[in-house]
């Protein structure tokens, strides 16, 4: 489409502001330039002037300096044209072109003349100033000076007039070209003055600009504004809505126009009204067509989540048997001991190491307990879960000595690294080594025999308006997750075990614990690399109303079985 096509496409305000807009805008900008080039103009000037005085002056108090060659004199003379910033080099040289002295550095092989320049301070021809350029695009002003001899000569016709004459003697001042000054003076200051009267110029002709079309902006609206509102209207009827009135209430043109679309929004209406009438009938029958289909989806819904309650039940006796593995598991080697040991038990030499072992009989015990409790919330309703402060470590030191020997059997290497200086947080211990647990037995189905599986404890300090937290890694290197699966991970029942290996609750399971402690879990996997879980725990005390120890943990199913 031409450029002509999409102007005529535009609403009536573009076509309005967009001409006046643009016209304004070229006027400003025109205004503008030529404004920055004048003030420009002046900048040089003035700098060009100052650097003129200086080296006039300069050429002045230099005559006795280059008649003598005295570059101590001279040295102090430019040493005064050192104190100011522009001057970038300054030399004096003698008749013959040798440099005396000289403030500043000057390689002539990387300049170019530029174009010269129009001095308008009264002087001699020989003060030659013009712009040169060095190759690195930086622009100086280039002057030069001489310095010349002034020597009175008596006229000779009066050389033998008495003394009362010598007020009436001629003297004769002859002149001679003794050196010349060189100075070059910097415009990168000037250039700077000149690129911030360009920004405030932009800036001022920016606003301007804003202020401007705002301004047509609302002389616009008050043309096109019930145009706009006529042809609302007109979309809202032409979907169907004939409850539509256009409110207007101007006698022009549009106002008639107005209410004649009025009229015609009534005649639609009527129209419409008899038409239902007819399909009254068959409205009737779909309506009762539509409860029937109800309520089959209803039953099939109660069938389904019959169904969801049998997997509940499997799910339960898979969470319970990671933990009583464990029991069962030292529960032997404790009998096995005793019977090894009858003779010397009665000396209670591994009396402690009984105790101990009995004592994590007691933990998984209750673990199992947790389960059925947290099952028992998730088909009932909310109960209060009690929040202690725990170190982190600890729990996952107990919760690895629980899944050790099982990694152990399926030639698993476990490596731990956790971070001794941990703060610690608030928690459930008991429902914190579930979502360990559940993780790091995940981790071993997924890992071959002769892997590795890591488990990190770091700290996240505070940043900001984050408080900091603890970040939990367990990683593997077992088969991955593949994409399609990666976002369906935590939600309940989906799993990619084998029938009976698996009911897909575990990590929504740890999910909502997680969550329910202020955390959050991350999961990145590749698929034939490994799996990586974060399990992001928050330093800071969490707001619980009335009892601050307390929090409410709703919908959460125990379990030990991911996907």
């Amino acid at each position: 489409m031409s450029l002509l096509g999409k102007i005529k496409n535009c609403g009536l305000r573009t076509k309005f502001i967009l001409p006046v807009s643009t016209m304004l805008t070229i006027s400003i900008l025109i205004i503008s330039v030529y404004l920055i080039d004048r003030q420009a103009e002046s900048f040089r000037r003035e700098l060009q002037t100052s650097g003129e005085t200086m080296i006039r002056i300069t050429a002045m108090n230099a005559e006795s300096g280059v008649l003598f060659e005295s570059k101590y004199e001279l040295d102090e003379l430019l040493a005064i044209l050192s104190q100011f910033e522009a001057v970038k080099y300054a030399a004096i040289s003698n008749k013959e072109g040798t440099v005396l002295s000289r403030i500043g550095e000057w390689d002539e092989r990387n300049t170019k003349v530029k174009r010269g320049l129009a001095s308008e301070v009264v002087h001699d021809d020989k003060c030659c100033p013009y712009y040169i350029e060095t190759d690195a695009r930086q622009e100086y002003i280039e002057l030069h000076h001489p310095v010349v001899s002034r020597k009175e000569k008596l006229n000779r016709e009066n050389l033998g007039l008495t003394g009362g004459l010598e007020g009436s003697v001629a003297h004769e001042l002859v002149t001679e070209e003794i050196g010349s000054i060189r100075l070059i003076l910097s415009l990168e200051k000037v250039n700077k003055s000149i690129a911030e009267a360009s920004r405030t110029a932009t800036v001022l002709t920016v606003v301007i600009l804003v202020l401007a079309i705002l301004i047509l902006a609302f002389f616009a609206r008050a043309v096109t504004g019930p145009i706009k509102m006529l042809v609302q209207v007109t979309d809202q009827v032409s979907r169907g809505d004939l409850n539509q009135q256009v409110q207007i209430s101007q006698h022009d043109e549009i106002g008639h126009l107005a209410n004649t679309f009025n009229k015609m929004i009534e005649s639609l209406k009527h129209s419409r009204n008899e038409i239902e009438r007819y399909n009254r009938t068959l409205e009737e029958k779909i309506v009762e067509r539509t409860k029937e289909l109800d309520q089959a989806q209803a039953q099939l819904i109660q069938s389904e989540k019959m169904g969801a309650i049998g997997q509940l039940a499997a799910g339960v006796a898979h969470e319970l048997n990671n933990p009583l593995g464990g029991i069962l598991g030292y529960a032997q080697f404790t009998l096995e001991k005793m019977r090894k040991n009858k003779e010397a038990y009665a000396e209670h030499k591994d009396l402690d190491k009984y105790m101990r072992y009995l004592a994590d009989i007691e933990t998984q015990t209750r673990r199992c307990k947790d389960i059925v409790q947290n099952l028992l919330r998730f088909s009932r309703a909310s109960h209060a879960t009690m929040l202690e402060e725990i170190d982190i470590n600890k729990v996952l030191n107990d919760t690895i000595t629980f899944v050790e020997h099982q990694l152990h059997m399926n030639q698993i290497e476990l490596k731990v690294a956790l971070d001794p200086n941990l703060p610690t947080i608030e928690g459930n211990v008991g429902q914190l080594q579930q979502v360990f647990t559940n993780l790091i037995i995940n981790a071993m189905h997924a890992s071959t025999a002769e892997s590795e599986i890591k488990v990190i404890s770091r700290y996240s300090p505070a940043v900001g308006e984050f408080g900091g937290a603890v970040e939990l890694l367990f990683i593997d290197q077992g088969i991955g997750i593949p994409p399609e699966n990666l976002k369906k991970i935590f939600e309940p029942f989906f799993t990619t075990k084998e029938v009976g290996k698996g009911t897909g609750l575990g990590l929504s399971v740890s999910y909502g614990i997680i969550k329910s402690h202020g955390g959050e879990i991350k999961i990145d996997s590749t698929v034939g690399q490994g799996t990586t879980f974060s399990v992001i725990l928050p330093v800071q005390k969490q707001s619980r109303g009335s009892d601050k120890r307390n929090t409410t943990l709703m919908g959460k199913v125990p379990g030990n079985t991911n996907v």
